[in-house]
């Protein structure tokens, strides 16, 4: 399995892939015991007798888990099974000190949802959520720090995890892909995870078969394991893919089996044959009484559920009139979201609003490398100052060069009292526009008469000169008109 060789015909075979996907909880402390599970600690300092598995240690289970578990059953249309319990997972490996993992696997949470997902060429599809449980993650086994022996770091043992297992709707990575890029926002909407990749606080695994197009039947499939971003798993997908069908073609047969994915190479290679659940001998765990969810718990969980962001973006669509493409940016980011409905109350036209968070200021953040809860100026001062541009009292120029840079260190003072103090209004002075023009209009008589000969693009040359001459303190559009007039005279 490590050759890069792809079958170069898979026309006749269509994928079927399910995705595993394991977000971590980014609650304060462990699923079972008040460890922090914060990220980026030293090797065992978020450590205690509950995960360090010694003997006499009982769990004890935290209720935010639960509440967050409920929260992304619902946003993904799941029914959420009232009573469920934990069980026993085991297998032996060093950094599972307890010899088995708490898991759920006959009585998961959630279970029968779906997520609609849109592709590239618009259409929908509807992918299906078999269940989603609960379990603790296992600890860290690290092999390449010593050169005869591997540590084991159990910080992240006992911390908080939620696994969404799909049904095998997948027909191609781009869906695999859809799939987990809606997830992610989703926990992030939610408050749920951090949605992390490059962290480790969401990981999926990848279920992989092929069969002839037209039949029914599943073929053997083999899983890839923790794959770490979603571009990494369209390219395992997709390797894999081609891997079966060469090997079927080829006359031979797949062999079941869990398989690691090699960044660098883009190909996949076996870990082990796979596993099946009877290997690992679930049993209820007798330390842990089973999960009630009453109907006020639960009725309470889902009154608290936000507006999901394809119901906002559809919303942004109907109200504003914007593209898909554009409401999906500002409904898909919580805080870029609560910063235009802040600032949407205050400003004029509710479309400049859209295309400055969009344009300009999406500039900004990229260039400060922040995000737009980090950003210094206000909702209001935001408003105020497109108000300022679209009433032509300011330039577009200098509210983004002059006056957006002064409102960070001025976040008491209203956008106009800032521009008259800073002496940023446009100028109203026809005269003096006129002797701009006049002045602009001697330096560039060659251009003059390349105008009137029918050189037309030589006119931003003289809007530029002279806005600068009036330090960008005019309206761009009245100083084209007038020198309009003077050319055409």
């Amino acid at each position: 399995m490590s050759t890069t060789t792809i079958a170069k015909d898979t026309s006749s075979f269509e994928l079927v892939s399910g995705l595993e996907i394991h977000v971590q909880l980014n609650t304060q402390s462990k699923i079972f015991c008040s460890d922090s599970a914060a990220f980026g600690a030293g090797p065992n300092e978020h450590i205690s007798t509950v995960s360090l598995g010694l003997p006499g240690a009982l769990p004890k289970l935290n209720k935010e888990v639960i509440e967050k578990a409920m929260r992304i059953g619902l946003a993904l249309n799941c029914e959420i099974n009232q009573y469920n319990f934990f069980d026993r997972k085991n297998y032996f490996y060093a950094d599972l000190p307890k010899g088995y993992q708490i898991t759920q696997d006959n009585s998961p949470i959630c279970k029968n949802g779906y997520l609609n997902v849109r592709l590239s060429d618009g259409i929908e599809k509807r992918i299906g959520i078999n269940r989603i449980h609960l379990e603790e993650d296992a600890g860290k086994s690290m092999h390449d720090q010593d050169a005869n022996y591997s540590f084991v770091d159990l910080n992240r043992a006992g911390v908080p995890l939620i696994e969404i297992v799909t049904e095998p709707d997948i027909r191609s990575s781009e869906e695999a892909a859809a799939l987990l890029t809606e997830i992610r926002q989703l926990v992030r909407f939610l408050n749920v995870s951090d949605g992390n990749m490059e962290e480790g606080s969401l990981r999926c695994d990848a279920n992989i078969s092929i069969r002839e197009k037209g039949t029914t039947a599943y073929g053997t499939r083999c899983e890839v394991k923790n794959v770490n971003s979603i571009r990494n798993v369209r390219r395992a997908m997709d390797f894999e893919f081609g891997r079966q069908v060469e090997v079927i073609t080829g006359g031979g047969k797949i062999i079941q089996s869990t398989l690691n994915f090699d960044a660098d190479k883009g190909t996949t290679s076996p870990m082990r044959s796979k596993e099946e659940a009877n290997d690992y001998r679930y049993f209820p765990d007798p330390d842990l009484p089973p999960v009630v969810i009453s109907d006020e718990w639960l009725a309470t969980v889902k009154s608290a559920m936000p507006t999901l962001p394809k119901e906002l973006a559809q919303n942004l669509i109907t109200e504003l009139g914007i593209s898909l493409s554009e409401a999906a940016v500002l409904a898909d980011d919580k805080d870029l979201y609560q910063y235009y409905t802040e600032a949407v109350t205050q400003v004029n036209h509710k479309k400049s609003l859209v295309n400055w968070l969009l344009g300009n200021i999406r500039a900004i953040l990229n260039e400060k490398q922040i995000e737009i809860s980090k950003y210094a100026v206000s909702p209001g001062q935001l408003a105020q100052t497109i108000n300022l541009v679209d009433e032509k009292k300011v330039s577009q120029q200098i509210a983004i060069q002059t006056l957006l840079p002064a409102l960070e260190t001025n976040q008491n003072v209203k956008a106009e009292e800032l521009a008259k103090q800073l002496n940023l209004l446009i100028v109203e002075d026809v005269d003096a526009i006129d002797g701009f023009i006049d002045e602009v209009l001697a330096k560039y008589q060659p251009q003059v008469e390349a105008y009137k000969k029918g050189k037309k693009g030589v006119l931003g040359l003289f809007v530029g000169d002279v806005m600068k001459l009036a330090k960008g303190k005019a309206d761009a559009k009245k100083i084209n008109e007038l020198i309009l007039k003077r050319l055409e005279v």
